[in-house]
């Protein structure tokens, strides 16, 4: 019997609800070896780059998302650590006299300049980490009052230790998901993990911009002809409420639920609902992990 030991790791220097940081050893345990490309065309916080840089699981990342300030912010973590660590810190240090308004501050000079030190800012300061767009685009989160956001040394070794991994293997792109997965090969790995269909919508979306569900069922049916390897985080459940549209059963996926814990939203409300999140692996990539024993230590 195989028996596969993964230890998992926090480093994360993008503060991000709805990261895959904690359940990235549950998901990579499905993902074959592979000599090409680890590709994120939903970056987001590449929770999923930096675990497998983490494990040389990978050693070539291609990073994309169609939020340019968040592109921008990978690019400095990664190529330029210190600059960016030492500009989080002097905007960190500079609300101490004034938290509040010192954050409408960063909020408002951000929804004009699009500087992403000060979006790295305000992701750490924002209420529960969770970011927010109007409907114009523009972020709309208010501050966390009970906490000033992540201190600039524990910040400084979360950057730091991010570029020692993926500096040098890293390629950025800031564009359409489909012209990213058109790039994708056999040899490579993609994973995904689009805006959830029920928090990109409404007044407040998580996301700055939604999914088009039949667009993106095409793009997926166009990497099974292509043969190429691909996970999807997509849809969920929280105690007995499911979340998302059902995938297609023609394109032939494997569900793999994944249990991520008592949500933060639940702890909040004083509840015990847990979160399962649903994965999905490609037919070119099932049959390759399918039934892999995994110990946790």
């Amino acid at each position: 019997m195989y028996t596969k030991v993964i230890m998992t790791i926090t480093l994360q220097p993008i503060p991000y609800q709805g990261s895959k940081r904690n359940i990235a050893a549950q998901i990579m345990r499905y993902a074959p070896k592979f000599s090409g490309r680890l590709i994120e065309p939903f970056a987001g916080s590449a929770a999923i780059a930096i675990y497998a840089a983490h494990y040389r699981m990978a050693g070539k990342f291609l990073i994309n998302d169609s939020y340019k300030p968040l592109v921008n912010l990978w690019r400095k973590i990664i190529e330029d650590p210190e600059e960016c660590a030492n500009q989080y810190e002097k905007i960190w240090r500079r609300q101490l006299n004034n938290p509040s308004d010192y954050y409408l501050k960063i909020r408002e000079e951000f929804n004009s300049d699009a500087d992403p030190i000060k979006f790295l800012f305000l992701m750490a300061r924002c209420a529960k980490n969770s970011i927010r767009f109007n409907s114009s685009g523009k972020f709309n989160q208010s501050a966390d009052k009970r906490r000033l956001g992540r201190r600039p040394n524990e910040m400084r070794m979360h950057i730091l230790s991010t570029s020692l991994l993926l500096k040098k293997k890293s390629q950025f792109m800031n564009t359409d998901y489909e012209t990213v997965l058109s790039l994708a090969t056999p040899v490579d790995l993609v994973y995904m993990d689009p805006p959830y269909q029920g928090t990109s919508t409404g007044r407040n979306p998580r996301y700055h911009q939604g999914l088009d569900f039949e667009r993106f069922v095409k793009n997926l049916n166009k990497l099974n002809q292509k043969g190429i390897s691909f996970l999807l985080s997509f849809d969920g459940q929280l105690g007995d409420k499911k979340y998302g549209q059902p995938l297609p059963e023609y394109l032939n996926l494997h569900h793999v639920p994944i249990h991520a814990g008592r949500s933060a939203q639940a702890t909040l409300n004083g509840k015990k609902d847990m979160t399962i999140e649903s994965l999905y692996l490609s037919p070119a990539l099932a049959p390759k992990t399918i039934a892999q024993p995994l110990v946790f230590v």
